[in-house]
């Protein structure tokens, strides 16, 4: 199965030349680091950057400059700066052409739940809610199960939801699926993963059709 950075990787190939991305907290920030040769994206965060590059090296960090998520980044040549209204007005508007995000639970109808655990103390909801409402093509990068072991791909959410049927697409340490209206369609797996693993780890509907090819990373 892959770690963060592979399912990061994986999400990359997703990307097209000229796109706008709005890059969540957690798993989706890495994308940044596997932008495919011959492409250009401009990486948007809802904090107020347009321009986001790759995570800096150690002792290169400018405490100033940071992600949604309150990391250090660094940005590219023609980066900018602005407010939040600004930020939101790009989202809202929807000229962003790609969201992916991190998600606590996925539904197999594309509802999200990635914001509140009850009992659990949350900051806030951040951009998330305008994110899943404004945008059009929305991926999800999560792991497959959780701490315990049970699925985060299920037929219902359990937690409070952030979107309803939003999500387009799910990418995993185990799998790529897309959100269709008989369920999860699994389109790839990961290296070393088989169907019958998927299946085993997913308690939404999972529509598996032929064969199903491996993940291509490089």
């Amino acid at each position: 199965m892959l770690d963060k950075n592979g399912i990061a990787k994986r999400i990359a190939k997703e990307l097209q030349d000229g796109y706008f991305v709005n890059l969540g907290i957690g798993i989706p920030t890495l994308v940044a680091n596997y932008i495919p040769q011959g492409i250009a994206v401009e990486f948007q965060s809802e904090n107020g950057v347009l321009g986001m590059g790759p995570f800096p090296f150690d002792g290169e960090e400018d405490a100033d400059v940071i992600n949604a998520g309150k990391q250090t980044i660094t940005t590219m040549p023609g980066a900018s700066f602005f407010d939040s209204a600004t930020s939101f007005n790009m989202i809202r508007g929807q000229h962003v052409d790609l969201t992916i995000l991190g998600a606590m639970e996925v539904a197999e109808n594309g509802d999200i739940a990635n914001w509140k655990i009850p009992g659990k103390m949350v900051k806030g909801m951040g951009g998330a809610m305008d994110l899943v409402a404004s945008a059009e093509n929305i991926i999800v990068a999560m792991m497959h199960t959780n701490r315990s072991g049970a699925s985060k791909l299920l037929k219902k959410c359990s937690l409070p939801l952030t979107g309803v049927q939003c999500v387009k697409k799910v990418i995993t340490n185990m799998a790529v699926l897309e959100i269709t209206e008989k369920g999860f369609k699994l389109l790839e797996v990961a290296p070393g993963v088989t169907k019958e693993d998927v299946q085993k780890a997913t308690e939404g509907t999972l529509l598996i059709e032929g064969n199903v090819p491996e993940m291509i990373l490089d």
